[in-house]
C-alpha cells in the first residue's frame, strides 16, 4: 500500500505535465493524490487490518485522516479555482462537459456528507449500526466517485502507477467492508 501510494507521488512529481506550471497547479494535482492516498488507507485503518498497536489507535488516526481528507479536498478545490473560476462553477453546478467533474463532485459530496454524519452523530440520535451504514454508504460512493474523476483525468499521473493506486483505493475498500461484515 505504501509503495504503491509512493510510487503514484513519485511519478507524477516527474510529469512532463508539471513543466512550466505554477504552484497554484501543482497544489491543485497533488492534493488530489493525496486524498486518493487517503482514500486507500482509511477503511485499513478503521478495521484494524492496518498492523497499528490497538483498533483504538488505527480508529483516531482513521479521524485524523478524515480531517486531512477534507483539508486536501479543500485544498484541491480551491485551487483549481484559482487556476479556472468558470470551469469550477461549471463542475459544482454540474454541467460541465467533462464526466471527470461529475465524478470528482459526486465523491467531494459524499466526502463532506460523511463527515457531516461524523459530526451530527450525537445531534442526529442515531443508533450506532444506522450511523455506520449511512457512513459507509457515503464513503463507498467517495470512493468509487474518486477513482472514476481519477481515472478520467489525463493529469500529471502516470498511466499504470495511477490504475495501480485506484485499483488499491477500490480494494481496500472491499476489505474494509468485509471486515466489517465479519466482527457484525
Amino acid at each position: 500500500m505504501v509503495s504503491v501510494s509512493t510510487v503514484s507521488l513519485v511519478a507524477a512529481a516527474f510529469s512532463p505535465f508539471l513543466q512550466w506550471r505554477d504552484p497554484v497547479y501543482w497544489a491543485a494535482s497533488f492534493s488530489g493524490i493525496l486524498a486518493l492516498v487517503i482514500m486507500l488507507f482509511q477503511p485499513l485503518l478503521v478495521t484494524g487490518i492496518l498492523p497499528l498497536h490497538s483498533n483504538f489507535n488505527g480508529r483516531r488516526v482513521h479521524r485524523n485522516l478524515g480531517v486531512l481528507l477534507l483539508v486536501m479536498i479543500a485544498i484541491h478545490v480551491s485551487t483549481l479555482w484559482l487556476t479556472s473560476p468558470p470551469d469550477v462553477i461549471d463542475a459544482l453546478l454540474l454541467v460541465s462537459p467533462t464526466p471527470f467533474s461529475l465524478w470528482g463532485v459526486i465523491a467531494m459530496w459524499a466526502i463532506i456528507g460523511a463527515a457531516a454524519v461524523v459530526a451530527l452523530r450525537h445531534g442526529l440520535k442515531l443508533r450506532f449500526i444506522t450511523w455506520q451504514r449511512i457512513h459507509l454508504a457515503l464513503t463507498a460512493i467517495a470512493v468509487a466517485g474518486t477513482i472514476a474523476h481519477a481515472l478520467l483525468i489525463d493529469g500529471i499521473m502516470e498511466q499504470v502507477s495511477k490504475v495501480a493506486l485506484c485499483t488499491s483505493a477500490g480494494l481496500a475498500l472491499v476489505a474494509g467492508l468485509r471486515a466489517r461484515r465479519k466482527r457484525i
